[in-house]
């Protein structure tokens, strides 16, 4: 089975480094026109409950059906969310969080440890439910956080965390022969699903 992991289209947010968290931010004009059908045509993705990850699937996946998966939403950055860096400079909280390598808890949001379990329980269940149902593709479309703490956790080659976060409308496609037996998946190729990709294909 291959497993396509990725992440929503291009807002305003993202274009201005801000953090959106799970603000429910659309895609901005720019991010839609900049989409493409994808090359595949699964029954069904799994999306989050944050309408960025709807409207890119959409337009990748017109045919498909669109499940909701909470679990998969972005990090809550609790007080963070809507600044960027610049506008945090002076912020205590913020800097603290910044030395510690982003690890410890946000203000009012979630820590980082707490995410990625929250996101590998919800991930690892739908590629068990996947195998066990004997399918042969799992897409799901979220958000750059989602696609970090899965492949930390899971994919091959081992890579850091923030290593991991694909460019938006893009993403991974990993093989799960070795699942069931090691729980790591291995990753195949990395896939863009916007005009300009295209172009440069």
């Amino acid at each position: 089975m291959l497993i396509y992991l990725l992440r929503h289209g291009l807002t305003e947010y993202n274009a201005q480094k801000r953090y959106q968290g799970q603000r429910d931010i659309p895609l901005s004009a720019e991010g839609l026109s900049q989409l493409r059908r994808a090359d595949i045509d699964p029954k069904v993705v799994y999306i989050t409950p944050l309408q960025r990850t709807a409207q890119t699937a959409r337009v990748l996946f017109p045919e498909a059906e669109l499940v909701v998966v909470k679990d998969l939403q972005e990090m809550c950055f609790g007080s963070f969310e809507g600044k960027n860096y610049v506008e945090m400079e002076h912020d205590a909280d913020y800097q603290a969080w910044v030395q510690a390598n982003c690890e410890s808890k946000c203000p009012d949001g979630e820590r980082k440890d707490d995410f990625s379990n929250r996101i590998c329980s919800a991930f690892s269940a739908l590629v068990d439910k996947a195998l066990a149902d004997g399918e042969e593709l799992l897409v799901i479309l979220a958000h750059g956080g989602t696609q970090m703490a899965a492949m930390e956790r899971y994919a091959l080659p081992r890579r850091d965390y923030y290593a991991w976060c694909g460019p938006n409308a893009g993403g991974y496609v990993l093989d799960a022969a070795d699942w069931a037996e090691k729980r790591q998946l291995r990753l195949v190729k990395t896939v863009q699903y916007t005009k300009d990709a295209e172009a440069g294909a």
